[in-house]
């Protein structure tokens, strides 16, 4: 991987946990799906793993990690990919359209999480439930935050996307 590659990937790492610490005290609601979307949108689907797992990892060395990290990685692992995968094949997707997906994001990601309750043997629909409507603050936050966000990091990662290409 270029140097430069990896450093902007370091920046875009720091950015995600700035913002999911800066927006702790409010329940779900993080920027870090959305900078992950648009990411892996411009720069491929490797690109959004990587910065799916540095993300979770750096975040939860400061909030706290347990069994739910390695279900976080899963989970934004898998937005990183299917965003990275729509960038190479539909890029000219219109905003509105990707906005939408970037909400229909933030409920997978709780469904994902909510797939924890399996694997440990605990109740997975009471939990589910549960957890609907923090997954309705992720998909409402996601969407502020793609509209706010895909301007400026498109207009920064598109130019470099050209030349980082994987």
């Amino acid at each position: 991987m270029p140097t430069k590659k990896l450093a902007l990937l370091g920046v875009l790492i720091a950015l995600c946990v700035v913002g999911r610490i800066a927006f702790a005290s409010i329940p779900n609601v993080q920027p870090v799906t959305a900078i992950i979307i648009i990411c892996s949108f411009w720069m491929g689907p490797v690109t959004g793993l990587i910065l799916a797992a540095g993300s979770t990892v750096a975040t939860n060395m400061v909030l706290g990690s347990g069994t739910w990290t390695i279900t976080q990685i899963i989970a934004w692992s898998v937005i990183g990919l299917m965003s990275g995968l729509i960038g190479k094949w539909f890029q000219k997707t219109p905003v509105v359209i990707l906005a939408i997906y970037a909400g229909l994001c933030g409920l997978l990601y709780g469904f994902v999480m909510s797939l924890e309750r399996l694997v440990v043997g605990k109740l997975f629909w009471p939990y589910y439930l549960a957890g609907i409507p923090f997954d309705v603050n992720h998909a409402i936050g996601n969407v502020i935050f793609f509209m706010v966000l895909f301007p400026v990091l498109s207009r920064l990662l598109k130019e470099r996307a050209a030349y980082m290409i994987q």
